[in-house]
């Protein structure tokens, strides 16, 4: 998640209140009254660039995971797969095995940060300063509910990275199996952290922005970070004790045949999916054709959040990261392309600057097709 800080305050006619640590089923955040740009339905009215905006917007996603895909399989800047690259290991980047052991647990060491740093306490920062509005803004995933599926799939990412697989089984050529066998009281403390961090992010109440600020919150947070410790002690533990270990290098085909690779084509796949669910809606719109949109917007979620344990390479230096997964978004750009049928202020080139880029960035990937398609948790509905 690429984290901007463009806040829609004018979204909010009135004052904006949250519960915190007990369940509120109230529609809008904050049950305010009246019509506000968070108010907005499809309709007949913007039917047209609606459906439109859905479209392109996950055209552009399926191009991205495509990108990423091919970057890692096929050739990334016109030469070798990221995959080889990583793999053999001879470049100034990746000098050994080692360093690509380095990097592996470099990214998971980094979202479990950032799930515990960033994703839970920014949010919960400003709850407790009074900032209610920016809180609920932070919070990640919030229109479709899905805040703590994405928060705990980013712990699986590291489970996967830790463990060389995806269905929870520890592979043979995997760091975990490699710790196991030099330090078994170590692994077990590093998996004990894992599968901790996880059960309390699940442990928070549903949906989290309407419980920002509670004690889940709080232990979901530390399990968060305390598993960062364990992460970035583990890298020095290597080093010291294993970074030499002719193991390594079979880790490291184990974790992009079996892990990264695999991931990457669900992504693909599924986003392509999406696609064509948001293309048949352009082309028959319906409370049924929403519905699929948000299944597919499901499915096509989990690979990605899955990834984020290894945010590095082609993701990080062509951009998709952000193309595909910036929050908060700007809302009011948003409905102004709804509103004008302008699409083009979603496209950027290598020679914008920085603000021109992240302004595209802002009203497209995942988040905004998510605020396309859901509205308090639900898939949106036809309103005449």
């Amino acid at each position: 998640m690429k984290k901007i800080y463009l806040f829609a305050i004018s979204l909010f006619a009135g004052v904006l209140v949250l519960t915190s640590c007990k369940d509120d089923n109230e529609k809008n955040p904050g049950g305010q009254t009246g019509t506000n740009l968070y108010d907005i339905d499809y309709s007949s009215a913007n039917a047209q660039n609606w459906g439109e905006y859905m479209l392109r917007v996950s055209a552009l996603l399926k191009n991205d995971a495509q990108t990423l895909y091919d970057d890692w399989v096929t050739s990334y800047n016109g030469g070798a797969p990221f995959s080889a690259i990583f793999k053999t290991h001879n470049t100034s980047a990746y000098p050994s095995a080692f360093s690509c052991i380095e990097q592996i647990l470099d990214g998971c060491a980094d979202i479990a940060n950032e799930v515990g740093d960033a994703k839970i306490k920014d949010p919960y920062d400003y709850y407790v300063s009074g900032d209610v509005t920016k809180a609920l803004y932070a919070v990640e995933s919030w229109y479709s509910w899905h805040s703590r599926e994405d928060y705990s799939n980013n712990i699986i990412s590291i489970r996967n990275a830790y463990y060389g697989t995806r269905d929870g089984s520890v592979s043979p050529n995997s760091i975990s199996a490699l710790i196991s066998a030099n330090d078994a009281a170590r692994d077990a403390d590093i998996v004990a952290a894992i599968t901790g961090a996880y059960n309390k992010i699940l442990a928070i109440p549903q949906p989290f922005r309407n419980h920002i600020v509670c004690a889940e919150s709080e232990e979901a947070m530390e399990a968060c970070l305390a598993l960062e410790v364990k992460l970035d002690n583990l890298k020095s533990y290597i080093r010291t004790n294993l970074s030499q270990d002719p193991k390594l290098d079979a880790i490291i085909t184990t974790y992009v045949d079996d892990v990264v690779i695999p991931t990457y084509a669900d992504l693909k796949d599924r986003t392509a999916a999406l696609y064509n669910a948001c293309a048949a809606f352009k082309s028959a719109p319906g409370n049924q054709a929403f519905e699929e949109c948000a299944d597919k917007w499901m499915l096509a979620r989990t690979p990605w959040e899955t990834s984020e344990a290894f945010l590095f390479g082609p993701v990080d230096s062509e951009g998709l990261d952000p193309n595909m997964d910036s929050w908060p978004l700007d809302q009011v750009a948003i409905v102004n392309i709804l509103t004008s049928g302008d699409f083009s202020d979603m496209d950027w080139s290598a020679g914008d600057s920085e603000a021109e880029i992240t302004a595209a960035q802002n009203v497209r990937g995942f988040h905004t097709l998510e605020f396309l398609i859901f509205k308090n948790g639900n898939p949106r509905s036809i309103n005449n």
